[in-house]
């Protein structure tokens, strides 16, 4: 789960971090007002789930309370990366001496949280990372120990000569670590993390990507989901209890079993087509989800051909043909489908999809083949 600019500060501040003040508006008049009450110049940010806000036009400073609510009115409602901003954070301008970009995320190959700091921080990082990778420093966090002060040191000592910036951003650093920790995030990163004219480590900015897996036992963290900052179909699905991820392709896979639908969009590929989806209805017997499946598929513009591919272990065959049944009648579905079934309740379920008009393969391979020619067809 994504969180906005404004939450992750919320999350940082929790743990020390220091982050400059900021309120939310969501109306031209809002940000007049906010702007108003701090003085001087602020800037105004667009809050929505995508990276490069400030090359699209989302972020721009304003040095009186008129001049905030002319920005907020030409961001607001503005689409970044096909995203429409719907709220800004208008937060005071800082005196900036130097950018750092400072983050930590799940290594998957180590296990464990990886921290990475440049010296060079700021909207071309990841043109940094690709380009001059010798320019970030990294470091393996133990996560039985956690964050120890030599390696807060060690990283902060890459990105200030100073000792006195190298203190204060080592400590910001063990704090992020904290925050990481505490929200049960994927990703925390601060660019960038700055040092004013005044010799004071801030963070001006803040990203954070949560693990789902930790909402559960973090209520506080789950209760800062922005449904209208995410893909319909991503909220659909999740509400329904399916796994799915939007892919390019024009082939729209319904699978029970994560391994099974990651085969099946291998198999796709090897038989020249292009999966559009990773859908995982799960092991439970419970037709509302194939249902819920085909709304999701069907709605998007790229899917050219339906495959479903169940392997019926604790899945019921017979309860997926039920679900694409009902579905039929639901759902004006004027793309062709292609159907394998086989495991438990094989039978029935075949004769439930031969009386609602479709027929069914057994033959991976086949079921395969047959979806990617008439997606192409």
């Amino acid at each position: 789960m994504n969180i906005h600019e404004y939450q992750a500060k919320e999350r940082f501040r929790a743990a020390g971090v220091p982050v400059p003040p900021g309120e939310i508006a969501t109306t031209p008049e809002e940000a007049e007002a906010i702007a108003r009450r701090f003085g001087g110049t602020v800037v105004v940010k667009a809050q929505v789930h995508s990276g490069g806000r400030g090359k699209a036009g989302g972020v721009k400073l304003a040095k009186s309370p008129e001049e905030a609510r002319e920005h907020a009115s030409r961001i607001l409602g503005m689409e970044i990366k096909g995203l429409k901003v719907m709220k800004v954070l208008v937060t005071p301008a800082e005196e900036i001496a130097t950018e750092a970009y400072v983050g930590v995320l799940m290594d998957r190959k180590t296990q464990a949280p990886m921290f990475m700091v440049s010296a060079e921080g700021g909207i071309d990082i990841e043109e940094v990372a690709a380009t001059k990778p010798e320019a970030i420093r990294k470091l393996r966090v133990d996560p039985r120990y956690g964050m120890l002060p030599h390696q807060g040191y060690w990283l902060a000592n890459a990105l200030y000569d100073d000792p006195g910036l190298v203190k204060q951003a080592s400590k910001v650093i063990t704090q992020l670590y904290q925050a990481f920790v505490d929200s049960g995030a994927s990703m925390a990163e601060i660019n960038p993390m700055i040092s004013t004219t005044s010799g004071e480590v801030k963070a001006i900015d803040a990203k954070m990507s949560i693990d789902d897996s930790e909402l559960f036992r973090r209520p506080e963290v789950a209760a800062m989901r922005d449904t209208s900052d995410e893909p319909p179909a991503e909220t659909k699905a999740r509400d329904a209890g399916l796994s799915f991820v939007k892919l390019d392709g024009n082939v729209g896979c319904c699978v029970n079993g994560a391994g099974l639908a990651m085969a099946t969009m291998d198999l796709v590929k090897y038989y020249g087509g292009e999966p559009a989806n990773f859908l995982d209805i799960g092991g439970s017997s419970n037709p509302d989800k194939v249902i819920a499946a085909l709304e999701i598929i069907t709605a998007d513009p790229n899917v050219k051909a339906i495959l479903f591919n169940i392997f019926g272990g604790i899945t019921r065959c017979d309860d997926v043909a039920n679900g694409i049944a009902e579905a039929a009648k639901r759902i004006d579905i004027k793309l062709p489908v292609v159907i394998r079934l086989t495991g438990t309740n094989e039978e029935q379920g075949i004769k439930i999809l031969a009386d609602a008009g479709f027929s069914a393969f057994t033959s991976m391979d086949e079921v395969v083949q047959k979806a990617v020619e008439l997606a192409k067809a």
